[in-house]
């Protein structure tokens, strides 16, 4: 077995190891910022749920049946977002996937999903937004939603 002889490049690597390691932190850091203003994943649950209810009970009132409880949604991940106008404020169109069961249901579906949310005047809050069509054919109109802030649930 060889020695380990001390290396001239070692403390160049240390140099380079203390320079780069803040580059590399700084790269993270601008990296995370293509998100910025995404709502907290809470809200995002949030969201997801109300929707999938809004459905439900649209599709249980044309078939007169009874609605099922809240569903379970879980895993969200988003691949696409923007910013859009809604009405007269901020709104983000999100895009992506997320698994959700329904009450009694055994098995977890992993679904696409298109939510739009709007942003609060102060930027604390969230409301689900929902295309309605546009009353003059030049803008889109929208119903919208609150959703609870972050931190806090439905109840």
């Amino acid at each position: 077995m060889l020695p380990l002889l001390p290396s001239p490049q070692r403390p160049r690597s240390a140099l380079a190891s203390l320079v780069l390691a803040p580059l590399l932190a700084l790269l993270l850091l601008l990296g995370g910022c293509s998100r910025v203003g995404q709502p907290p994943r809470s809200v995002l649950l949030e969201a997801l749920s109300l929707q999938i209810q809004l459905t439900q009970g649209a599709i249980a009132e044309a078939l007169e049946l009874e609605a099922g409880g809240l569903p379970e949604v879980s895993r969200v991940r988003v691949e696409q977002q923007e910013a859009v106008p809604i009405g007269d404020g901020r709104g983000l169109h999100l895009a992506g996937r997320f698994d959700w069961r329904l009450p009694g249901d055994p098995i977890r579906v992993d679904s696409p999903f298109e939510l739009y949310l709007e942003r609060g005047v102060k930027g604390q809050s969230w409301r689900l937004a929902r295309p309605s069509g546009s009353g003059d054919g030049s803008r889109q109109a929208w119903i919208t939603d609150p959703l609870p802030l972050p931190g806090r649930s439905r109840g």
